[in-house]
């Protein structure tokens, strides 16, 4: 175990995470990113053919020209970009390694643990995102192997009884794909209608495909129970069972808020849980802690992304280094 003092600790490596060791390069600080998994990991588990709403130009960080030929990147070229990025600046940055606890000492100094040594830190900086924890059903047969809260691609479904769960841009990508694959696809939505945040070049395409009966759609409905060959329904028509052979739980994720509040965070004492943080300069409730990007949100993790986030950064080493 070692022990070394930074000006600047930022947990995690995804662009914000990267666009705040940019800013530190550039304020001369001694920095370190701790990344759990590999460098941008929320990107690298995003479905394979998945593509951004936003365009390239609005993934950019660092003034490096993001180019891509398409009208939207999708993962594989934002991968390849961030990478470049890296390339460029050579961060210091720390892959595979897991923040375990940030407390801030008598000294009013971070101590930071991770899963294989220690740290301190005068500064730290949370951009953890919101892609690790998945929001479970909490339904009985939601624990067997045939359901996942995770889609990577259609081709183990191709022809197999397929329940996605949610009407969000994940699972709208992911019923028009294993259709398009030869799964028997059926939806089970808990509104009356497609998310409106659905990407506006593919709800039309998901709607359509309801409206002629090659997607079978349950609106206003949940699932109530799972089983090896079956799911049960709880539709405005009564409870239904339907045959099935793997269910696609697509229902959103959340930020490790556990970890925020053992920080000393604090969050809204509603079901949005949003962080407590200064919006001119993302200092939380704990002087020198500070967040950027999606965390902001607590269970609003569709209000920030890296397009409307990227700003973080500048805004809070200007403050650090101006205090």
């Amino acid at each position: 175990m070692t022990e070394s003092l930074y000006d600047l600790i930022i947990v995690g490596g995804g662009p914000i995470g990267l666009a705040c060791a940019i800013e530190a390069e550039k304020k001369n600080l001694q920095y370190l990113i701790i990344e759990k998994g590999a460098i941008v990991n929320s990107i690298f588990n995003y479905p394979l053919y998945m593509t951004f709403f936003s365009t390239a130009e609005r993934l950019e960080i660092g003034d490096i020209p993001f180019n891509c030929l398409a009208p939207k990147p999708g993962r594989q070229e934002a991968l390849e970009y961030y990478r470049n990025i890296h390339r460029y600046f050579k961060f210091n940055i720390n892959l595979f390694e897991q923040v375990v606890s940030v407390q801030k000492n008598n000294n009013e100094i971070f101590d930071v643990k991770t899963n294989k040594q220690e740290y301190q830190s005068k500064n730290i900086i949370i951009a953890t995102g919101f892609y690790d924890i998945p929001i479970e059903m909490n339904v009985f047969g939601e624990n067997l192997s045939k359901v996942c809260h995770y889609y990577k691609e259609a081709h183990e479904y191709a022809f197999r009884k397929v329940l996605v769960v949610g009407a969000n841009n994940s699972s709208v990508d992911a019923a028009l794909e294993c259709w398009r694959k030869g799964a028997d696809v059926t939806m089970v939505i808990r509104k009356n209608e497609i998310n409106n945040r659905v990407k506006y070049w593919v709800k039309p395409d998901i709607e359509n495909r309801i409206e002629e009966g090659s997607i079978k759609a349950y609106f206003q409905s949940n699932i109530t129970e799972i089983s090896e060959n079956e799911v049960e329904i709880e539709t405005p028509d009564g409870t239904i069972t339907i045959e099935n052979d793997f269910v696609l739980a697509l229902t959103g994720y959340k930020p490790d808020l556990n970890f925020l509040e053992k920080m000393g965070i604090q969050l809204s004492d509603d079901e949005l849980k949003i962080p407590v943080y200064n919006p001119e300069t993302m200092e939380t409730n704990v002087e020198g802690l500070f967040l950027a990007g999606v965390v902001c949100g607590g269970m609003q993790t569709h209000k920030w992304f890296i397009e409307n986030s990227r700003i973080h950064a500048t805004m809070i080493l200007d403050f650090i280094t101006n205090k």
